[in-house]
């Protein structure tokens, strides 16, 4: 499909629109694919963005845009031959990934791999991978198929129980099973909610059964794989309500044997997918033990935060690895070496602004928002609302991780989001 395609020369990047230019196709166009566009277009590649409808974030500043279903095979290979790109970047993980397989021993380079995009695709192949084949700990679990199957695991490991379909983001279809009343409404919520649901006349989606885990903290460890070796960014706490991500802070505070161990995890993980570019690890954090959580082969949504706390975001870590080229020195903004902050700000935070209902948003309170100290506001440009949806984000600096959290949480309280 691609093999006329020209090789991409290391360290060598063309123009945009000429037909030197180095071209990568991001397949999903959200927010953080939106970042991921400026950062590339910074180095002067050519951006496609695809996803499923029309002036999804990204699109909004690409070269060019596409909508398709990506779990179509056949689309998603005459978008491959018409725009040729040099590059893949999967951005979510409703993507018929044979394609990208096929695109891959064609010559085009997949972020993070066609095999590492499998894996992660879902939930089942990833922890398989690395609690089966790596052996890193994780919470107990059991892969079921049926609301029977799910009885019995309910049985096994004990409530409560964290019930989520194999398949999904940002929490859909994610639930708490407390008491045995709990399991059918978990199953039906399970099959509704994910990416890829159940039929009348298939087998119903898959679901993952994990055992609930009383953990200290939860972190996410943007690990980044590159030409240059693996780089760690600091660990980043976060805080999820029903499974998606509403607040990050940078740094999250862990003692220095647990984040070596955090690194080792990340590290043994991100190296059996191989690959380049930016991985977010999320970790549970249990005393003195770490527990491997999930892995996403891209930028992370609680690594939003790294828009004002590092001097290289996580989407510049993602564009400069998947173009080949080194991610250098990480610099938390405010943190001297060792000696605390220079500036007074060495902690940094996000919130997210959420909307519900249906239509279009309208932001009011912009200017009351900015006006906390040091925050800064990233409006994502969702063209429309359906149910609740994430539209915005909120970022602040401070002293320290309290103060930064309580200035991001402020800003964002400032915003009001009107359907119209």
């Amino acid at each position: 499909m691609t093999s006329s395609l020209p090789p991409v020369t290391p360290g060598t990047l063309g123009t945009p629109l000429t037909p030197g230019a180095t071209r990568v196709l991001l397949l999903g166009a959200g927010e953080l694919g939106k970042e991921v566009a400026i950062e590339l277009q910074r180095l002067g590649v050519e951006v496609v963005a695809a996803d499923r409808y029309p002036d999804a974030p990204a699109m909004q500043v690409a070269h060019r845009s596409h909508v398709l279903d990506m779990l179509d095979p056949d689309a998603l290979r005459a978008l491959l031959a018409a725009e040729r790109p040099h590059v893949v970047v999967p951005e979510i993980e409703a993507i018929a990934t044979h394609v990208l397989a096929e695109a891959e021993a064609d010559g085009v380079r997949v972020v993070p791999t066609a095999r590492a995009t499998v894996l992660t695709m879902d939930r089942e192949g990833i922890r398989r991978l690395a609690a089966e084949e790596l052996g890193l700990p994780t919470s107990p679990y059991r892969f079921v198929g049926s609301l029977e199957d799910l009885r019995t695991a309910v049985g096994e490991l004990g409530l409560p129980v964290v019930v989520k379909p194999v398949m999904s983001s940002s929490g859909k279809g994610q639930s708490v099973v407390r008491t045995a009343d709990d399991v059918e409404t978990a199953w039906e919520h399970a099959q509704h909610g994910g990416r890829a649901t159940g039929s009348a006349d298939g087998p119903p989606a898959r679901v993952i059964v994990e055992g609930f885990v009383a953990f200290d903290s939860e972190i996410t460890l943007l690990t980044v794989r590159h030409v240059g070796g693996t780089t760690f960014c600091d660990p980043i706490g976060h805080v999820q309500v029903d499974g998606d991500y509403r607040e990050s802070w940078q740094p999250a505070a862990l003692a220095p044997a647990t984040l070596v161990e955090a690194q080792r995890v990340a590290a043994t993980v991100t190296g059996a997918l191989g690959g380049w570019g930016v991985f977010g690890v999320e970790l549970f954090v249990v005393g003195d033990r770490v527990l491997f959580s999930e892995v996403s082969p891209r930028p992370h949504d609680t690594g939003l935060v790294t828009l004002v706390s590092q001097d290289l975001s996580e989407f510049a870590l993602h564009a400069r690895a998947v173009l080949g080229l080194p991610a250098g020195d990480v610099l938390r903004l405010g943190a001297g070496d060792g000696q605390g902050a220079v500036d007074g700000q060495g902690a940094a935070a996000s919130c997210a602004v959420l909307a519900e209902g249906t239509g279009v948003p309208v932001f009011s309170g912009v200017d009351v928002a900015l006006a906390v100290p040091t925050a800064q506001v990233r409006l994502f440009g969702k063209p429309s609302v359906a149910g609740r949806r994430r539209v915005a984000v909120t970022l602040a600096r401070g002293a320290d991780v309290e103060e930064a959290r309580e200035r991001a949480r402020s800003s964002a309280a400032a915003l009001r989001v009107e359907l119209t």
